[in-house]
């Protein structure tokens, strides 16, 4: 299996992404999930969770898990301390879990070799923004119309929209229409 988690912002909106395969390297699912604003790392063991849990649930005894993640792969094989008070919890139930196999390894990857991964969770972070298909890496200077009202100092937008933290955003500003 492979993992990512990912967020827009450190905080902000986050999601992960799970590939799985059989032994001879099939894809046999792929997993995504939206889990809301929190961090990378939070993600990330998130990712771990999933792919834990559906081998538990499908009945795989032997696992291997590739993450792009240096910090959860050497938490979770013990070489680096959990500090965190966010990722304590999750640690501590990824480890319940993978005690539960037979065989359960964790290795780490780089990212090239995690774009599966990684590109479901980008998918799971367009959808919930409604933007299927785009990538906020790929053109960061992407054009999108929306339009807002401004009261009282601040912009209403009149359809949700869901940024990453830190964006630029440049602003157009034209008389309301006269009714």
């Amino acid at each position: 299996m492979n993992i990512d988690g990912g967020s827009r912002g450190n905080p902000g909106p986050a999601a992960y992404g799970v590939v799985i395969r059989d032994p001879s390297g099939q894809v046999v699912a792929r997993l995504k999930k939206y889990i809301g604003r929190t961090t990378n790392n939070v993600a990330e063991y998130y990712g771990l969770i999933a792919a834990l849990d559906y081998a538990q649930a499908h009945g795989i005894r032997a696992l291997r898990i590739e993450s792009d993640s240096e910090l959860l792969v050497n938490q979770v094989q013990g070489r680096y301390k959990v500090k965190s008070a966010d990722l304590q919890p999750l640690f501590e139930r990824a480890r319940k879990m993978a005690h539960s196999f037979e065989s359960f390894r964790i290795g780490h990857v780089r990212r090239e070799q995690n774009r599966e991964a990684d590109q479901l969770a980008n998918e799971a972070l367009n959808e919930a923004s409604g933007r299927a298909g785009a990538d906020w890496r790929a053109a960061p200077c992407e054009t999108l119309r929306v339009r807002a009202r401004y009261r009282g100092g601040v912009f209403y937008p009149d359809a949700g929209i869901s940024l990453p933290d830190n964006a630029e955003v440049e602003l157009l500003v034209k008389p309301a229409a006269k009714k």
